[in-house]
């Protein structure tokens, strides 16, 4: 039987009473010594002299949920950590709004700067998220991963 695997997307913005509440649970971990936080933020970028207003995120959730998945399972194989958290937004982010939230969690502080980098870099490159910057004008186009 296949495992269900836990859903990480979160509808529209990611607040920060969510955040606060994923790390606090932590706080009585004895074993950690280190967290290190990556919050990607919806930016005002200008395009052709346009400028964006919000995000409107889509996925392929079954496969993008088996990517995020994976990606954790291959970081706790490369790394010594204790936890992990990601999670993404769909939906509509305005600028200035969080779309993606990753936490992670070890014994040693180096651990836990060189998973996080490695954790950002693989999703930017494997998982099937896609965004459409809206404009101000309300025209669209679909969003370039940089």
């Amino acid at each position: 039987m296949k495992k269900k695997l836990k859903n990480v997307f979160v509808s529209g913005a990611i607040t920060p009473e969510f955040i606060a509440n994923a790390i606090a649970k932590h706080q009585s971990k004895t074993s950690i010594g280190a967290h290190d936080i990556f919050l990607g933020q919806v930016r005002a970028d200008e395009i052709d002299g346009k400028k964006v207003g919000a995000i409107d995120y889509t996925a392929y959730e079954a496969m993008a949920n088996q990517k995020f998945h994976e990606i954790r399972e291959r970081t706790f194989e490369q790394f010594e950590l204790t936890c992990m958290h990601i999670y993404h937004s769909l939906g509509k982010v305005a600028v200035g709004e969080i779309c993606l939230f990753v936490f992670v969690s070890s014994p040693h502080r180096k651990e836990v700067f060189a998973a996080l980098h490695h954790v950002v870099e693989e999703i930017k490159k494997e998982v099937p998220v896609f965004g459409k910057e809206l404009f101000e004008d309300d025209s669209y186009q679909w969003k370039v991963n940089t």
